[in-house]
């Protein structure tokens, strides 16, 4: 055998000193191609690509022509006389893109036959299934001697192919002669089964419409392959691999586009590219719209197109190129749903977040729970709707979504679609009402509603944050004021210790707007307290909280209010606190403990006590802090507070994690340790993230001061992952703490390259 073209590409491409990134950039040939080629994995190429690939390489005119002849004999080489039926696979895509893994997968499934083997890929419209099984058929085609077969079920056809037209078209393919093709379905099926009996062959029945279409097609010989491709999971099937193809990631997204669009051009506005490529939902079929679009577009800029996208209005119209439509993929699909069904897909449109559970469903389509997941899983068998990562929620992809609000505004009476959007902003801001409840001081644990518990409320808060977030903006856009500040007033205990200070922002600014529009003066000093305390505590914008803190202060007073200028004066004190200005912070929170005095609030008087706990630590009199946090702890395990047992369990948990912060300086390390113990055992059944974290961490800092570095090593290895979950304030802390461990433990790699994230994370802090 002579010197292959492949073995040639790479002679001139190493010659020329080019990468097979540098080839592919300049030639426009992917470097998957061209790895491929180099590889002996693919045929010689078409001429037109051999003279992309040498103009990048600048070969003289006889070594153009030794490589086209040497694709040409690869080509001759590669593809020896063709199966039967081979000539009716459709072109293969060049461009295929990400589906390595899915690619192997089909591979191992045609090289390990011994009987007849079934795969079947599904997906949503637009994910790439034909393309896939496509390229696969040419890569396993040399291994089926009796023939390559490949039929269109057109399944979401208003009348798709009957089995027995297939059956028909094959004994032709197989040689019978169109007047010995039997008159009845029966004969004509047994003596197709005849015929493959003895036979290995690859059967690829593409798009098909439910198992009992494909299930008459699946006698075939042994050593044969049967690859299905279909919307729908064909669960009825006994298939030995299922793949479930889904959109491709970020980097393979922006590999199609410059496949199709070109690499140069997709380098050039990497910004606008990637924006391109989310708003098509990194589907397949959109993103080679996209692609299209621009290549026949040399003028435009990728910006521009994203803007186009960016209007979700002209989303779908802007997908189309020729005759390819994102519209349409997804059309074929919907038109196969019944009544219910359509109805649920159109007003699940309005669901505020990325995903959601049955009860929204049952809300929107008005009808009960077990009617809605069962309608919900027809949606999925059809992929017009896909499973979210938590079992029992659901998600849309982003087009289809897009094309879901479409049909709701063309199909649905506004005044329908507005009695269900309602539905939704009820049950949403009613349900998350109900589940702060859980958290406040006078929380008696009861249940409410589907909530057993406070586990049960904060697993429901923070599932649906997106969801009652967005029926917060929707009641604000409504001018229901009354609810938007209920629920923000609702709220505040929970947000002491989970969720996102982003999001604790955008609620209480509503709750202000809501209460200046009511006009309650009082109302509005309760919310700008709660948006200093976030701001102050939860965000570190100490600047901004003190600034808004003269706002609260002010409503606080003109509304004869002396609990909330008790509030005010805390979270003054908090935010000095915090920014370093010790002795201010120390004076306003003894003037937040009288005001809370006066007022008779007693809790108020006993938190703003703990925050001249914290005032003493920071002012470095640690033994003076110790003595007030262990007398706050004994008032709140008195009782007298007349807590709520789980809001009791939490702050006697904080107050000995105070304790032991305040104890670490001293290098007191068993009272460390033994305070942290406690405060991990009375957090036992609560969710409070935040000391979790805390507690975790001063226990693994005592342990390493004890000696015990492994223990330290797990101990600090927990709170690394509570104060990522948490974006928790401590994190370079935390992360400090666990490399010194692994100093000592022998691991300096690891140890520096926690260093190095902790280092990170003090710069994105500044």
């Amino acid at each position: 055998m002579g010197t292959t073209f492949g073995d040639l590409l790479r002679a001139h491409r190493r010659r020329a000193r080019l990468t097979q990134e540098e080839l592919a950039g300049g030639s426009g040939v992917s470097v998957r191609a061209i790895s491929d080629m180099e590889r002996g994995r693919a045929r010689g190429p078409q001429r037109r690509t051999v003279e992309a690939l040498a103009g990048v390489l600048a070969l003289a005119r006889h070594e153009v022509e030794e490589l086209l002849d040497a694709a040409k004999e690869g080509r001759a080489r590669r593809a020896p006389e063709p199966p039967v039926a081979q000539s009716a696979l459709p072109p293969d895509v060049a461009d295929l893109t990400g589906r390595d893994d899915e690619l192997a997968a089909l591979d191992a499934a045609g090289s390990a036959l011994r009987a007849t083997s079934l795969v079947v890929l599904h997906g949503p419209p637009g994910a790439g299934k034909t393309t896939l099984a496509v390229r696969t058929a040419y890569r396993l085609a040399g291994r089926f001697p009796d023939g390559c077969f490949f039929f269109n079920l057109r399944g979401m056809d208003a009348r798709p192919v009957h089995p027995s037209e297939v059956v028909h078209r094959m004994l032709v393919a197989l040689g019978v002669d169109e007047k010995q093709v039997p008159a009845g379905e029966a004969e004509r099926s047994d003596l197709y089964r005849a015929l493959l009996r003895e036979r290995s062959t690859l059967l690829v029945l593409d798009n098909a419409s439910d198992e009992g279409q494909v299930r008459p097609l699946l006698a075939t010989g042994a050593g044969s392959l049967v690859l299905v491709t279909s919307r729908l999971v064909l669960g009825g099937l006994e298939a030995g691999l299922r793949l479930g193809l889904d959109v491709l990631d970020a980097d393979d997204s922006l590999e199609l586009l410059g496949a199709i669009a070109g690499r140069a051009r997709v380098g050039a506005e990497p910004v606008a590219a990637a924006r391109v490529a989310a708003l098509c939902g990194h589907l397949p079929l959109a993103l080679r719209i996209a692609g299209n679009r621009l290549a026949s577009r040399p003028k435009w800029t990728i910006a521009h197109l994203a803007e186009q996208l960016g209007d979700e209005r002209r989303r779908l119209t802007a997908l189309t190129a020729g005759d390819l439509q994102v519209r349409t993929a997804f059309e074929m699909s919907y038109r196969q749903l019944g009544a219910k069904a359509a109805v649920l897909f159109r007003r699940l449109s309005l669901v505020p977040g990325a995903d959601f559970g049955a009860d929204l469903a049952a809300a929107l389509a008005d009808v009960d729970r077990f009617s809605a997941e069962d309608t919900l899983e027809e949606l999925v068998d059809v992929s017009l709707l896909d499973t979210a990562e938590v079992p029992g929620r659901y998600v849309f992809h982003d087009l289809v979504r897009v094309f879901a609000g479409e049909r709701l505004v063309d199909e649905d009476p506004a005044p329908v679609v507005e009695r269900a959007r309602q539905r939704v902003v009820d049950l949403l801001l009613d349900t998350a009402v109900a589940a702060a409840g859980f958290f406040g001081p006078d929380a008696d644990g009861s249940p409410v509603g589907g909530l057993r518990g406070q586990e049960d409320a904060d697993a429901w808060l923070t599932a649906e944050t997106a969801n009652w977030t967005g029926a917060l903006r929707w009641a604000a856009r409504d001018g229901r004021h009354g609810d938007v500040l209920r629920l923000a007033t609702a709220v505040h205990w929970y947000s002491d210790q989970r969720g996102r200070g982003e999001t604790w922002v955008e609620v209480f600014t509503a709750g202000v707007a809501a209460a200046r529009a009511l006009g309650g003066v009082r109302d509005e000093a309760v919310q700008l307290n709660f948006l200093t305390w976030t701001l102050g505590v939860l965000l570190r914008r100490h600047d901004e909280a003190l600034a808004l803190h003269d706002e609260a202060w002010r409503a606080a007073v003109a509304s004869g209010d002396v609990v909330e200028q008790g509030w005010a004066m805390h979270y003054r004190a908090v935010s000095e606190m915090r920014s370093g200005r010790l002795e201010a912070a120390r004076g306003d929170a003894r003037r937040a403990q009288v005001l809370f005095r006066g007022a008779g609030y007693a809790l108020g008087e006993q938190i703003a006590l703990s925050c001249l706990g914290l005032v003493l630590h920071g002012l470095e009199r640690y033994e003076d802090a110790v003595v007030v946090h262990r007398e706050l702890l004994g008032v709140v395990r008195s009782g007298r507070l007349g807590l709520a047992p789980a809001m009791t369990a939490e702050m006697t948990a904080q107050l000995l994690v105070r304790t032991a912060h305040s104890l670490a300086p001293l290098d007191r390390w068993p009272e460390v340790l033994a305070a942290a113990d406690e405060a991990l055992a009375a957090l036992r059944g609560t969710t409070a993230p935040s000391t979790l974290c805390t507690a975790h961490h001063l226990r693994g800092v005592a342990l390493h001061r004890l000696g015990d570095a492994a223990g330290a090593r797990a101990e600090l290895a927990r709170a690394v992952g509570l104060a990522d979950e948490q974006r928790h304030h401590d994190l370079a802390d935390v992360l400090d703490a666990l490399a010194d461990v692994l100093d000592d433990l022998g691991d300096p790699v690891t140890a520096g390259g926690f260093r190095d994230r902790a280092a990170h994370v003090r710069s994105a802090d500044r």
